[in-house]
């Protein structure tokens, strides 16, 4: 399982890369690696706005169906419609081509509550 250095991780299991207020959206390597063969995932319209904690979308797999939540708040720029035609790349490239969305950040206080890559691993060790 890999935990990139270069991003922040939410409780949820949800990634973000920072790139000035454009933020991208995924799941973690450990979240799709626990939910097993993605088969379906559900975003939201490019122009929706999100507060922090709100759900905007879905991702279903062989084993269940689990609500992905916005990390921080702000308007959706960008849709990763391919997923919508192979959800696989999720489990394939989670940190990669498996990204969901691209947001403009609207509150950078939001990213006081992400963890870095280690307070992560140690998170779901925890959980575990």
């Amino acid at each position: 399982m890999t935990f990139p250095e270069d991003l922040r991780y939410s409780k949820e299991h949800e990634w973000i890369r920072v790139k000035d207020k454009t933020i991208t959206i995924g799941i973690t390597d450990y979240a799709q690696d626990q939910l097993g063969e993605i088969v379906f995932v559900e975003l939201p319209d490019e122009g929706e706005i999100f507060t922090k904690d709100d759900p905007f979308g879905v991702v279903e797999s062989v084993k269940s169906v689990s609500d992905v939540y916005a990390p921080v708040s702000g308007r959706i720029l960008e849709v990763n419609d391919p997923i919508l035609d192979n959800p696989e790349s999720v489990n394939e490239e989670p940190y990669g081509e498996g990204w969901l969305v691209r947001l403009e950040m609207t509150n950078p206080k939001d990213l006081d509550d992400l963890m870095t890559a280690e307070q992560y691993q140690a998170y779901i060790k925890e959980e575990a």
